[in-house]
């Protein structure tokens, strides 16, 4: 009994003269599909991929229902053989003709051997291969592997341990590598915040992938047994991989650039970034309207028709001389405005005295617990209103810029001082009446530098 899907039988898959034809018909006339070195690998490995074949050939349900069977019988390890009545007994949840088809399948791929003698079936090894490869495959693919190379990585060390590393293994490390370089560049240079920041804990994670594959890589270049493709797949790799750690200071520049460049809406203290993380943050943005319009719009549409007719009549229309004021109007003085808001430049040169001190071996409140060449970032902030404080905290960037202290004023003073900020992607909430939490960061002081400018 064979599997019929839409009245047509599912017949076990074999590479017969007319299949010989079918593939030849897509390459060009002169070229023979046995010439390719691809081609002949995979023909070799024909029992495999007919295995693969008699899985994953057909609808989706199919599929889940085939390898539901499957890998019920390899799980039992009590057993190696099994009576129609164990299996009817282990799947009696399937009904007996869903059963029945998909026994006949496998058994007519050689992914179950039937023993006519003492009338049972068995799982083949090559099954038992195949389940592997899709259980190692299933359960990286549940990890958090947003740079999907713990698949790659693990076939590669697992052929290591064996012994069996392939070339293709490492090439297709390597062509990953190659596309997470090319990602994270394209996410630098999109000059997008948010692009940034996903690329680099993608990148982070990449790294911790790079780590665990670096004794992989020293143990096949040190292999003797290793032939010199291979060591030049462990090379290329390497490199790949000293190209993708390098990505650090270009991370950092572009974060540090958007800071610099990033627009605070008036005294608020709050940036376009803090805007699109809300909106981010909200499923539902049509939601946010609710209550804001009072009645429904009404779209007025104009066609091309009426459009002419408007158009004829203002060109026909008979107009007079033009008629109004001659000469230009008389001048008004400036309507007087007072300034409410704090004095920007005056809480410039407010910051820069205190930091100033500091670079000076001055005090902050806390300079005594955490020795005298580091601070935590909140002590030189706070106090201050959140205005007042994410004012400060948007022109740390600007320490140590050398582009920026070639150039005169009190940001090119602030450059010049002697004083490294060092962030992290971490936070610590804080006891103060205006900020919540703010990230974990340090200031420091860099003596090497020099005194601070006083100019």
């Amino acid at each position: 009994m064979m599997e019929t899907t839409a009245g047509v039988a599912a017949e076990p898959l074999t590479l017969g003269q007319d299949d010989h034809d079918s593939l030849q018909a897509h390459f060009h006339a002169g070229i023979s599909a046995d010439e390719i070195e691809q081609v002949f690998h995979l023909k070799r490995a024909q029992p495999t991929l007919q295995a693969f074949t008699a899985l994953f050939h057909g609808g989706a349900d199919g599929v889940l229902i085939r390898l539901l069977v499957l890998r019920e019988l390899a799980a039992d390890t009590s057993t190696t053989a099994f009576s129609r009545a164990d299996i009817n007994q282990k799947l009696a949840y399937l009904i007996p003709e869903s059963l029945e088809t998909v026994l006949t399948r496998l058994r007519s791929h050689s992914l179950l051997a039937w023993d006519a003698q003492a009338a049972v079936y068995r799982v083949t090894p090559m099954a038992r291969n195949v389940l592997s490869s899709l259980d190692t495959l299933l359960s990286m693919g549940q990890a958090d592997d947003d740079a999907e190379m713990g698949f790659l990585l693990s076939q590669v060390a697992g052929a290591q341990a064996v012994g069996g590393v392939t070339v293709e293994q490492l090439k297709h490390l390597l062509g990953r590598l190659v596309e997470l370089t090319e990602e994270f560049r394209d996410a630098i240079a999109s000059g997008s915040e948010f692009r940034l920041r996903t690329s680099q804990a993608k990148w982070h994670m990449a790294c911790d992938w790079v780590e665990k594959g670096s004794e992989i890589l020293r143990a096949i270049t040190s292999d003797e047994r290793a032939d010199s493709a291979t060591h030049k797949a462990a090379q290329a790799i390497g490199r790949a991989q000293s190209a993708l750690l390098n990505m650090q200071g270009m991370f950092s520049r572009a974060l540090n650039q958007i800071e610099r460049q990033r627009v605070h809406l008036g005294q608020s203290g709050l940036s376009t970034t803090d805007v699109k993380r809300w909106l981010l943050a909200h499923d539902d943005l049509s939601s946010l309207a609710h209550g804001a319009i009072d009645r429904p719009l009404m779209p007025l549409f104009v066609t091309p028709a009426e459009m002419i007719d408007v158009a004829e009549t203002e060109l026909l229309a008979e107009r007079g001389p033009a008629t109004g004021p001659a000469g230009l109007p008389q001048g008004e003085d400036a309507p007087l405005t007072i300034n409410d808001g704090p004095a920007i430049q005056a809480e410039l040169d407010d910051w820069l005295a205190r930091l100033a001190d500091f670079a000076n071996l001055g005090n902050f409140p806390s300079f005594s617990e955490h020795g005298p060449k580091t601070v935590p970032i909140q002590d030189s902030l706070l106090p201050a209103s959140f205005a007042v404080a994410s004012y400060r905290a948007s022109m740390l960037p600007l320490l140590g810029d050398a582009a920026e202290a070639s150039l005169q004023g009190a940001t090119a003073q602030l450059a010049r001082l002697p004083i490294t900020f060092t962030p992290t992607d971490e936070m610590v909430q804080l006891n103060d009446p205006h900020v919540f939490a703010m990230s974990i960061a340090t200031l420091s002081l860099d003596l090497e530098s020099g005194p601070a400018d006083d100019k």
